[in-house]
């Protein structure tokens, strides 16, 4: 096997890795734009909805807590900008979270109970199904404080706050939206088979197509679902756990009954500073990335994102948690893209932080199967495709 050069490898990072950067960080800033005027609107219309720049550290439902807001403004100070509302799954395929406002005092639920309800409020002889491991009930109660819209049938049934009808108002207020902001030349409801929200926005370069997610941020706790660090874990330090565990996590309104777990504060933070030892793990994930949407899974709806991606090099630093591990680029991104192909050989991605859930499950394995084989030819030849 004739492993590729240092020299390839940098003329592979400015003919393609650079460009990408700049073209995607272009469309991120102007999809934020409409979608920030969108959101804007729809929060004048319903107060129950805020704008995504009021996403994370901006969050209205936080700023009563000086101490939270001091501390987070302390670990973010000096970080490269993010917007913490918005994941670049694939250059044409985004997921922006949308925070809800008037649910603050978040405590978990103690008690199982079955619930006998069809997401339209009928009655069932047999209980809905228990939530799978990334997902989990919502109760209003679970909240000390909660504006008295949540409590409303429109999206409460039986105490529980709903999924599938936030998501039908949230529709309806977006379809409205559009048209009284005139966003209709720009952004347009695309048709869904389940509840979830997803708009194609126009931007000067390509279109691309966004899932819009009503979210409940939680920044106060971290959930007993997600038992991480593992024991006699190496990476990240003690010092960089305690920090990402006080960020929190999200709730997000993706499925009909369950709300699904999100950690993208805490991932954000597990990727800044990644490199402080002189290593070359962000490196070895751009690259990755790029060969990803290059060859191994093109497409505008790739089923392998970059959040799989970002996956298997959590697992890969901690399982290689040693600087001498990341030092010589070639080794480190042959074993980044192996983990990559056994992951998808076997269609079983752990979640980084809730380890029992699988993240293809749902993926289709012929496909999987395509991405596989493709793996497996470079890894049996590794070059670069400049063309």
């Amino acid at each position: 096997m004739k492993p590729f050069t240092d020299e390839d490898v940098e003329i592979y990072i400015q003919s393609k890795v650079e460009p990408r950067h700049y073209l995607v960080s272009k469309t991120v800033e102007e999809v934020q734009k409409i979608i920030q005027q969108l959101t804007t609107e729809i929060s004048y219309k319903a107060t129950r909805f805020q704008a995504i720049s009021n996403s994370g550290i901006h969050n209205e439902n936080i700023k009563d807590q000086p101490a939270l807001l001091a501390k987070w403004s302390a670990m973010l100070r000096g970080k490269r900008p993010f917007h913490p509302s918005i994941q670049v799954l694939a250059p044409s395929q985004f997921l922006i979270t949308v925070p809800l406002r008037g649910l603050t005092g978040y405590k978990e639920c103690q008690v199982r109970h079955w619930r006998y309800y069809t997401v339209h409020g009928a009655k069932l002889l047999s209980s809905v199904r228990d939530p799978e491991e990334l997902h989990q009930w919502l109760e209003v109660e679970q909240f000390s404080k909660s504006l008295q819209q949540w409590h409303e049938t429109d999206v409460n049934i039986e105490g529980d706050l709903v999924p599938a009808k936030v998501l039908v108002v949230f529709r309806e207020l977006v379809e409205k939206s559009i048209i009284s902001c005139n966003l209709s030349s720009k952004v347009t409801v695309l048709e869904s088979f389940s509840s979830v929200v997803r708009v194609a926005v126009e931007t000067s370069e390509s279109q691309v197509e966004v899932e819009l997610v009503p979210t409940v941020e939680i920044p106060t706790c971290w959930p007993e679902k997600a038992r991480w660090p593992r024991c006699l874990k190496r990476w990240p330090s003690q010092e960089k756990v305690q920090c990402i565990k006080s960020l929190g996590f999200d709730l997000l309104a993706r499925s009909n009954y369950h709300w699904q777990l999100c950690f993208s504060r805490a991932e954000h933070m597990l990727m800044e500073g990644l490199d402080e030892d002189g290593g070359c793990r962000m490196k070895c994930f751009r690259v990755m990335r790029q060969m990803k949407e290059d060859v191994w899974c093109a497409g505008n709806k790739p089923i392998i994102t970059a959040y799989h991606l970002q996956t298997v090099l959590f697992w890969t630093c901690e399982k290689y948690p040693r600087t001498k591990d990341w030092r010589c680029f070639r080794e480190a991104f042959l074993r980044l893209v192996q983990k990559l192909h056994k992951c998808v050989s076997q269609h079983f991605l752990k979640h980084y932080f809730v380890k029992n859930t699988n993240l293809l499950k749902y993926a289709n394995t012929s496909d999987l199967d395509v991405v596989a084989s493709k793996l497996a030819v470079f890894l049996e030849n590794p070059v670069f495709c400049l063309d």
